[in-house]
C-alpha cells in the first residue's frame, strides 16, 4: 500500500487533564470527565443541527504518543496483545475515537462528557453517535471478556 494523508484539525480538547499521567484508567469503566471541545470557528456552518443529538463519535490524534509498536501490554495485563486488539494510544497512525455525550452548545463550544484524553488534543471530525448504526448488541468482547479481570456491562 502506498500514500500517505494530511489532516487539519478542526478543534482541540479543553480537559482537565494536563498530562497522561493524569488520566484515570480505571480498569474496564468508561472515562467520565467533562471537557469542551473548541471548535475552529471556520467549521462553525458544520455544527448546525449537532445539538439535537445526545452523543457524538469524536475522532482525534494521539499528539503525544511517539511509539508505534504493533504489540503492547493492555493496562492490568501481563499478555502482550496485538495494537488493533486494544485500545492503546500507541498506535501506527495514532488517531482515537471517542463517544461522548454532548451536554451543550454554546457557539463553537461544545460541552461533553465523558473523556480521557489529554488537554490540548486535536480534534479531527466528529460525526453523531447513532444508535442504530453505532450500537452493536451482539458484538463479542474478545480477549477482554475472557480475561476476567474486565467485566463487561449488565
Amino acid at each position: 500500500m502506498t500514500g500517505s494523508f494530511t489532516y487539519t484539525p478542526i478543534g482541540v480538547f479543553r480537559t482537565p487533564y494536563l498530562t497522561t499521567q493524569a488520566i484515570p484508567k480505571p480498569l474496564g469503566e468508561a472515562p467520565t470527565a467533562d471537557a469542551v471541545i473548541e471548535v475552529d470557528p471556520a467549521y462553525a456552518d458544520g455544527l448546525l443541527d449537532i445539538e439535537r443529538f445526545s452523543h457524538l463519535l469524536v475522532l482525534f490524534a494521539f499528539h503525544q504518543s511517539t511509539a508505534r509498536p504493533l504489540r503492547v501490554y493492555p493496562p492490568g495485563q501481563t499478555r502482550e496483545r496485538g495494537v488493533f486488539a486494544t485500545r492503546s494510544p500507541h498506535r501506527p497512525n495514532a488517531i482515537g475515537i471517542l463517544t461522548v455525550e454532548l451536554t451543550r452548545r454554546e457557539g463553537t463550544q461544545l460541552f461533553v462528557r465523558g473523556v480521557d484524553v489529554v488537554d490540548g488534543t486535536p480534534v479531527l471530525d466528529i460525526k453523531p453517535y447513532l444508535r442504530h448504526f453505532d450500537c452493536r448488541p451482539e458484538a463479542t468482547l474478545g480477549w477482554i471478556e475472557g480475561d476476567g479481570k474486565v467485566k463487561p456491562p449488565p
